[in-house]
């Protein structure tokens, strides 16, 4: 196992120990010591893991010995977690030292007694076996480590899509395409990997001169594990066709239909092979012979690919390495974002031989420079990674290797937290977009990432994440454009090869051909369509199950999986089972004592939740959205004593909440709270929120049923930790529903405001920047009669808003102007605007989709130019709320 996770889970435990000693003093005979002594060794060992695994290449032992470590790790952090578990579900009983004396607990505690001694034995045996090979380690030395990790990675807010030495190769392929008289042409992007063909793509297909020729656009990610008919399906959808059904000749039809008549632009990126036919079928399905200008360009690896697609040698551009020049500017932009890429002159000529060893691809010298941006700008430190950096590459004439070379590189340099995260890439297939909810849960599920004190660890892992974009090495599909949150992401499929080699390395996950697969010693599985479960017969190290690209799995009590007690995370979103299914697969479910993540968002036939939930003391993250059957909790999730996130949002036929949640001391986040009726008796209400007190997220639903007394306005107000509040107010009509809602009292602290459905003619009058002196963020969305703001909304000269985004939509009679919006917010960096037709004098469009994005510095100093986008058909990348 590499440094990546032994270290990181090490730490972890090393912490979790920390709390454990301090907890077990007052219930644990015995564990008290064990645990001491596992901190103690496991504290030392840490010192020689970097050492022993520069090593491990060329010393067998000291490979089977980290492999060893490595089961003896994972085997602790499961006892660790198991007795963190345990502790908590004693708390809430209210008498642990009665339940102390209970044969099951006797038992736990003769069982766990045990496995620390043994354990304790063996791990004191490896740092005995490592202390050998490494040899002994000073306190300095340790000490100078530990200062080096403390360094704090600062993000700068920056523009990736800078593009340098592209703009011949962009003017040759425009001219190619508006100059051509065929009535369909093909254009051929050909090179290797990391070479910036899929850049070149972008830029025609979002180049203005391009846009006017086109009527119709379409983008096709094709990727090795293509699948012909979501290639066709995807084609619809762009088209705004109908891609229901499954018949492929009916869908080329439909794409027939479509194109027809119109001149068209279709892009087809990182094509592999044609060999099985699928783009011989699907070119049948495109206009040949039609009265305007129509291109494909096909971006790939394979000179011959692209010829067998019908494009010419005389149309086939392939892109050249960028010259010196070129790529030491480019890399400026990435490894000196805080001078805005100006180089430190003593830092130029060691910083030009790191370049010069990239050969001019663009992915490794951007890869190179967003590493280097976080590390300390010193001419020793970049020296010695200079130096490091030649001795990876294998060949200079290998410049694959090379692009390896500096992924490899890359990866070594991230700190412990960020490798293994980083590692979780690898079970995804190429190309595939990634919900940033799901990874981040994953991380925290399955204890990848901690809390500490003033952020949540959803917040932390959401940074991990930002860290991990901003280094380059993933990249941010969808993000919030006023603070730059990821809410979808992918990697390029050369940072995913690299991944999946170093995962392979340490054991994180099995691989056949590039493909995630089930084994006997799997611990990360993602599930495709191709996933079979009979191997994971007698697998009893799996921690996490995500299903990626399917949706069905053929659960039932006999297969392997049903075998498997071990998961910590499971995420069966959009899984679709019958009835008899659910059974077994709850059975199962809940036989996971250690699962923390469960994710069953969009299940069908999922009305019910057992009230043997009540088993799963470990779970922090239950996901119930958009389950449409979902009718009722059972009163059981109450005593779940690790819980910190609930959603069951959209889920139309649930009523209410149960009582009692307010025992859910550590809830942080509460998706779908729907407000109850009168009439529901047994029904969590909105004044029992108040000892929800770590609550930072909270979504409110309320219906025509609901009833709010007026004691309840002031319970928002006592949560000080809220930083997220969203009210959804469903078209309520009721006037005394209205007047409630225009009375409430929120906290002071909340960030972010989402207030949806309202049927108010003014704004809450709550909503003003003195009671909400920090809110950076105010969404206002599908409320039909809504005229004005309220008076107060504006403030005054003592107290304007702090606000830095702004979105306003589906508000046809809110008539308000531009210049009203601008005074009250000064700070407004970010606004999205749709179908808000009586709003006057904005700088974007407010009938369709408009945003506006305040300018820079530099731009308001040459005339104070607003830079605006208007799209009708929505901002590819950029949401308000991710739910």
């Amino acid at each position: 196992m590499g440094e990546a996770i032994m270290e990181a889970v090490a730490e972890l435990i090393v912490k979790d120990l920390s709390k454990q000693v301090n907890i077990h003093a007052q219930y644990a005979i015995q564990f008290e010591s064990e645990f001491e002594v596992m901190k103690r060794e496991l504290n030392l060992m840490r010192s020689y893991l970097t050492e022993a695994n520069r090593l491990k290449g060329n010393n067998n032992s000291v490979k089977t010995t980290l492999s060893e470590l490595q089961e003896l790790i994972y085997e602790a952090d499961n006892v660790v977690t198991d007795c963190q578990i345990r502790e908590d579900h004693l708390r809430t009983k209210g008498n642990p030292s009665c339940l102390l004396l209970s044969p099951k607990e006797i038992s736990f505690r003769y069982i766990t007694g045990k496995k620390l001694t043994g354990l304790n034995k063996k791990i004191l045996k490896m740092h005995q076996k490592l202390r050998t090979f490494v040899g002994p380690i000073t306190e300095q030395s340790r000490g100078d480590e530990n200062i080096s990790r403390r360094i704090r990675w600062t993000s700068h807010i920056f523009d990736q899509s800078e593009i340098v030495g592209l703009s011949e190769d962009t003017r040759k392929i425009k001219e190619w395409i508006l100059s051509h008289s065929d009535s369909l042409h093909r254009v051929g992007i050909v090179g290797m990997g990391g070479l910036g063909k899929t850049t070149i793509a972008q830029k025609m297909y979002h180049d203005r001169q391009v846009n006017v020729r086109f009527q119709k656009k379409v983008w096709v990610s094709v990727s090795q594990t293509y699948d012909e008919l979501l290639i066709m399906k995807g084609i619809l959808k762009q088209l705004n066709g109908d891609d229901s059904g499954t018949d492929k000749g009916d869908l080329l039809n439909r794409i027939l239909e479509a194109l027809s008549h119109k001149s068209y632009l279709i892009v087809l990126d990182d094509v592999w092979s044609i060999d099985d036919g699928w783009w011989d079928r699907i070119s049948r399905g495109l206009p040949k012979f039609v009265e305007h200008n129509c291109c494909i360009i096909i971006t790939s690896r394979n000179d011959d690919v692209v010829k067998r697609m019908g494009a010419t040698e005389s149309r086939i551009h392939r892109p050249r390495l960028l010259d010196d020049e070129e790529s030491w500017s480019l890399f400026c932009k990435f490894a000196f974002l805080s001078t805005k890429g100006k180089c430190n002159t003593q830092l130029e000529e060691v910083g030009r031989e790191i370049v010069r060893k990239c050969h001019g691809l663009p992915l490794a010298i951007k890869t190179t420079g967003g590493m280097l941006s976080s590390k300390p700008h010193s001419l020793g430190e970049w020296t010695r990674i200079c130096e490091n950096f030649r001795e990876k590459l294998v060949s200079d004439s290998e410049s694959n290797i090379s692009v390896m070379a500096s992924l490899q590189l890359s990866y070594d340099e991230l700190p412990a937290h960020l490798k293994q995260c980083m590692l979780c890439f690898s079970i995804y297939p190429d190309d595939h977009e990634i919900e940033a909810e799901q990874l981040v849960r994953w991380w925290v599920g399955e204890g990848l990432v901690r809390g500490d004190g003033t952020e949540t660890a959803t917040d932390v892992a959401f940074g991990y994440l930002s860290e991990l974009v901003s280094r380059c090495l993933v990249e941010a599909v969808q993000r919030r454009s006023f603070d730059g949150k990821v809410y979808s992401c992918k990697v390029h499929d050369m940072v995913r090869d690299m991944t999946i080699l170093v995962a392979e390395d340490e054991k994180f996950c099995s691989f056949n051909r590039g493909r995630n697969i089930a084994t006997v010693n799997s611990r990360h599985l993602g599930v495709s369509r191709e996933t079979t479960f009979q191997s994971l017969y007698g697998n009893s190290k799996l921690r996490a199950l995500l299903l990626t690209t399917t949706n069905y799995i053929g659960f039932n009590r006999r297969i392997a999986l049903a075998e498997i007690k071990t998961l910590r995370v499971l995420d069966l979103s959009c899984v679709k089972l019958d009835k008899i299914c659910m059974i077994d697969l709850w059975q199962w479910i809940t036989s996971l004592k250690r699962l923390a993540y469960l994710n069953l968002r969009n299940v069908a036939n999922l009305d019910e939740i057992p009230d043997s939930v009540r088993k799963l003391w470990g779970l922090q993250i239950l996901v119930l959205r958009e389950c449409k059957e979902l009718k009722m909790l059972p009163t059981s999730i109450t005593t779940l004593p690790r819980l910190a996130i609930l959603d069951v949002g959209s889920c139309p036929s649930l009523s209410c909440l149960p009582q009692g949640l307010s025992r859910l001391s550590n809830l942080e986040e509460l998706y779908g709270f729907k407000i109850p009726s009168p009439a529901t008796t047994e029904a969590y209400r909105l004044s029992e929120v108040v000892t929800l007190t770590q609550l930072r997220v909270l979504h409110l639903d309320i219906t025509e049923e609901s009833m709010v007394d007026d004691k309840e306005l002031d319970a928002l107000k006592q949560l000080e930790l809220l930083r997220v509040l969203s009210i959804n107010a469903g078209d309520c009509e009721n006037k005394d529903i209205i007047r409630k809602l225009d009375n409430l009292s929120p906290p002071t602290r909340v960030e972010e405001l989402y207030l949806r459905h309202y049927l108010g003619e003014t704004t809450p009058a709550w909503i003003n920047p003195i009671s909400l002196p920090q809110l950076q963020y105010l969404c206002i969305e599908d409320s039909r009669v809504l005229n004005h703001m309220s008076e107060i909304f504006w403030g005054d000269n003592e107290a304007n808003w702090n606000v830095e985004g702004l979105c306003l939509k589906f508000l046809p009679r809110l008539e308000e102007t531009w210049e009203t919006f601008q005074s009250a917010m000064p700070s407004l960096k970010y606004l999205e605007v749709g179908h808000c037709n009586s709003l006057k004098n904005f700088r974007c469009n407010v009938e369709g989709l408009g945003y506006w994005t305040k300018p820079e510095e530099e731009e308001q100093n040459k005339g104070d130019q607003d830079v605006i986008s208007c799209n009708e058909g929505g901002n590819e990348g950029e949401f308000d709320d991710m739910h």
